[in-house]
């Protein structure tokens, strides 16, 4: 199979999917690996570091898309790709599908196979827990003076307290940010809404760390007295009421902080999605830092990691084909999100309305062995397509 490797150009993206230890595997199990000309520059792979490994490297992306049966990069595809999709090419990328309603019709027009990374991964993922540990030193950052911050230092000094901080979600990012906070030495608070998982934090932490339950109540008595919240917390993209109000953020301090991890629109009321290039904002007198892609910051370190993990997929396709890389791993099965012109996307058909099939009635293998995985999110839809 011809493996392609693009270069990802999101504004303030640094990362790449392959780094040449992943084209020399690929190489190796006897399939042809293109790489874009500069892919892993951002990260710190030199195009001469793919080409000592065997791989060829294209000029265009225009070219990837043409030689290749199968296409990798890390971010969503961008407008100027939808017509470089073509019929029976294997897409995997972090589509984001319910939230990018175009890009799904691009997907299924152009009759690819796309499978949603976010969705495949089977121990979360790296990306989640660099966006969690970046994600707190950028809030410490937001801290400072000179951003309009309250000016306070993480574990304070003789005589003056620490930061206190605040992590929505005891998921994969919010347990990142709470490893690098504790280990600064901040006061923390996790909250989240199972218990289970507060018991856990605390005894990973040596109960060094408080937990509360999340709900409306706690976080609206806290608030007032947080330096830097940090939202961890997948927001259902259904629901009518936000998780932090106006009236909520207005109630914390002056130069008080809050870190967007997870960019959910609806979390947060005041939210509005930045960039690296201009990552702050003040609302209500508190200093908002909403990048979505701060995983690209440390665009070495999340590369090498990411793309370690999603290498078993990616050889699991295309040695065993995508029926069988299905039937072997849940994971990815649920991550398929478009089958040559059908939405095989839960999440998608309920927050689009658009019919689905699901990934084993498409594949026809409902009657195979399956490997097993949870849903991806709760979001249901009964919208099945018609065949």
């Amino acid at each position: 199979m011809k493996f392609g490797v693009l270069k990802d150009t999101k504004e303030g993206e640094y990362r790449v999917i392959a780094t040449p230890a992943e084209t020399s595997m690929i190489l190796r199990d006897g399939h042809t690996v293109y790489v874009q000309k500069g892919a892993g520059e951002g990260s710190g792979f030199k195009d001469e570091d793919y080409l000592r490994e065997g791989a060829i490297l294209l000029e265009t992306r225009e070219e990837i898309y043409k030689k290749s049966d199968f296409v990798a990069k890390v971010k969503e595809i961008e407008e100027e790709e939808f017509p470089l999709l073509r019929q029976d090419q294997i897409v995997f990328t972090c589509i984001h599908p319910a939230a990018h309603p175009q890009e799904v019709q691009a997907l299924l027009k152009s009759g690819c196979i796309a499978f949603t990374a976010e969705d495949s991964h089977r121990y979360g993922s790296p990306n989640c827990e660099a966006a969690g540990k970046q994600g707190a030193l950028m809030g410490l950052e937001s801290l400072l003076s000179i951003h309009g911050g309250k000016g306070k230092f993480v574990n304070g000094l003789g005589g003056a307290p620490g930061v206190k901080a605040l992590v929505l979600g005891g998921g994969t990012v919010g347990r990142a940010a709470v490893s690098v906070l504790h280990a600064l030495g901040a006061w923390v608070t996790v909250m989240d809404i199972n218990i289970g998982t507060l018991r856990e934090i605390g005894r990973q932490f040596n109960e060094e760390v408080n937990t509360e339950i999340s709900n409306r109540y706690n976080i609206e008595k806290i608030l007032p007295e947080i330096d830097v919240v940090y939202n961890c917390v997948k927001w259902p993209k259904e629901s009518k009421e936000f998780l932090i109000s106006r009236e909520m953020v207005a109630s914390m301090e002056k130069g008080s902080v809050i870190v967007d991890i997870s960019n959910d629109v609806g979390a947060i009321e005041t939210f509005r999605e930045t960039t690296h290039n201009n990552p702050r904002y003040v609302e209500e007198g508190v200093v908002h830092y909403c990048v979505s892609n701060i995983p690209s910051a440390i665009s070495q370190s999340t590369s090498i990691a990411y793309a370690a993990s999603v290498l078993p997929h990616f050889r699991r396709i295309m040695n065993k084909g995508v029926e069988q890389a299905c039937i072997e791993d849940g994971f990815l099965r649920r991550s398929l999100t478009v089958y040559k012109g059908r939405l095989t996307h839960e999440e998608t058909s309920a927050l689009q309305g658009l019919p689905w099939i699901k990934p084993e009635d498409v594949l026809k293998i409902a009657d195979c062995e399956l490997d097993v995985a949870p849903p991806a999110t709760g979001t249901r839809s009964n919208h099945f397509l018609k065949e």
